[in-house]
């Protein structure tokens, strides 16, 4: 006799439904086989399977038992098929009656006692059940908070193959709902903007890298503040709006980074990896293809602390990401795309011992140090940071007297007034904020009149700027404007978006 049971397995950031049929031939030699391009996890479920269905009190069927997931021209993935398979045998053995389970979507996966542990990518999965019509789902308790973000399914949690047999037979479970946290998984960042002294310029650099969502780079000794300005950088940012969020959320599914206690991503993530991080573990990638660093800080912060002492290789592959929004990974079975629209905070050194540009402290390294540190950021990468800030060393004055600052809630307050004109004015476009404009635009909102058109062309001449810079300029000048409740962008904000290029001699 053979059954079939819906399940799902996820491709990049979507879900694709996968028949699990199960045919028990009770004349041949025991025999337990899965076909349909399965990887080892779900090879090794047959023996999970095994022991999960014998100690919940279930026969095994001595009997030759072929497992086929379809459709067979797509991999499936980890251990999440574990309990459609399970109930597909019993089904095929008449535990369970055929009717019960035609319009029910299942993932799930089992211990040896037949208990049941979250699987990753539940939110992908349902919101690609919801889409092809699936009107119910079981799914492990552990990931029921994060499955009821899904409206317009309904969800059944188990806990354990027993009681997702019990709900395959018409009973009714009466479980308690999953305790959870108010808060999410992004890292807590509590420094405000009050507590950095001094360095007005890169505050206003920030401010304004906030509004329009750029990028920005700060340098300068150690110790003058560029790591806490980065991480003062969320706390000014507008709060997520409900489709960012179920968008970051879908991604830290994917990844296997939701627990729980954080169903969902509440605050914008800030993401800091480490400088010996590898190229795949920022872009994404492996074996089994995973969303990297730049798609964890969608709609977010990347902060890359000591710039240049990532490998090269691995900074230049942020140029594609910085640029169109999306990392697109190539491999030999497809290819798969995910968002990557985040803003990029970088900190460096000037030189390798830190003080190249300080007044009080005297610099150690050669000149041709200072070029080889300072080149190992390629061009590039460089003309797709909007701002360049020297954080300078913090005047003692400042440190000892410790003046009162304005405080983030300040700041935030305007960028979220700024943020309001561009939502408005990109209404019914797939973009929000000023650095994601492509030509058309910029066409259409960043006219500039004739005495800005001939500070831009002697800006161009002055500065060797390329097509690039001179697109980047003109966001960075409306993000100012919008700043400033201003319709037109004037030179004056054309001057203050120059200053923050790096300078050519």
């Amino acid at each position: 006799m053979s059954s079939k049971i819906l399940s799902c397995t996820v491709w990049g950031l979507d879900g694709v439904l996968v028949e699990v049929e199960a045919d028990i031939t009770p004349t041949s030699l025991p025999a337990f086989i899965i076909v349909g391009l399965p990887d080892t996890a779900v090879q090794e479920s047959r023996e999970r399977i095994r022991s999960a269905i014998k100690n919940s009190d279930f026969k095994f069927p001595a009997a030759r038992i072929a497992v086929n997931l379809a459709p067979a021209d797509i991999k499936k993935q980890g251990p999440s098929f574990d309990l459609p398979i399970a109930l597909s045998i019993l089904s095929a053995n008449n535990v369970i009656p055929a009717f019960a389970w035609q319009d029910v979507f299942i993932v799930g996966e089992l211990s040896l006692a037949g208990e049941l542990r979250s699987v990753q990518g539940m939110l992908a999965m349902l919101i690609s059940a919801k889409q092809q019509g699936i009107k119910k789902a079981i799914v492990p308790f552990a990931n029921w908070a994060e499955a009821r973000l899904i409206k317009g399914i309904e969800i059944l949690p188990v806990r354990n193959l027993k009681e997702a047999v019990a709900v395959l037979q018409g009973q009714q479970l009466d479980l308690p709902p999953p305790e959870q946290d108010n808060d999410n998984l992004a890292d807590k960042v509590t420094v405000d903007l009050a507590d950095v002294y001094g360095q007005e310029t890169a505050k206003r650099a920030l401010e304004i890298a906030a509004a329009g969502g750029h990028n920005i780079l700060f340098f300068g000794p150690p110790g003058s503040g560029k790591t806490m300005l980065a991480r003062a950088l969320v706390g000014i940012l507008p709060p997520l709006s409900e489709e960012e969020s179920l968008e970051i959320t879908k991604i830290y599914s994917v990844a296997g980074l939701l627990s729980s206690q954080f169903p969902l991503i509440k605050n914008r993530p800030f993401r800091t990896p480490h400088h010996t991080a590898s190229a795949v573990s920022l872009v994404g990638g492996g074996a089994n293809i995973k969303p990297g660093e730049i798609s964890l800080a969608h709609r977010g912060v990347l902060f890359l602390d000591e710039f240049p002492e990532f490998p090269r290789a691995v900074l230049d592959s942020l140029r594609q990401p910085l640029e169109d929004g999306i990392v697109t990974i190539s491999r030999a079975q497809g290819s798969l795309s995910f968002p990557a629209k985040f803003m990029l905070v970088a900190a460096m050194n000037p030189c390798p011992c830190g003080f190249a540009s300080d007044p009080v402290r005297t610099c150690v390294c050669s000149p041709a140090q200072i070029i080889r540190y300072q080149k190992k950021i390629s061009g590039p990468l460089l003309d797709r940071i909007d701002l360049h800030i020297e954080v300078p060393r913090v005047d003692q004055d400042k440190i000892m007297n410790q003046v009162s600052q304005e405080s983030s809630a300040v700041v935030a307050q305007r960028v979220k007034q700024a943020r309001a004109i561009q939502r408005q004015r990109f209404f019914n476009r797939k973009i929000l904020t000023n650095s994601e404009m492509g030509s058309a635009e910029l066409k259409e909102f960043c006219q500039l009149t004739a005495e800005g058109k001939d500070f831009m062309r002697q800006a161009m001449e002055r500065f060797y700027l390329s097509a690039r810079a001179f697109h980047r300029l003109l966001k960075l000048a409306r993000t100012i404007a919008d700043l400033e409740g201003e319709k037109q962008i004037s030179i004056k904000h054309l001057a203050e978006s120059l200053q923050y290029r790096p300078r050519v001699d």
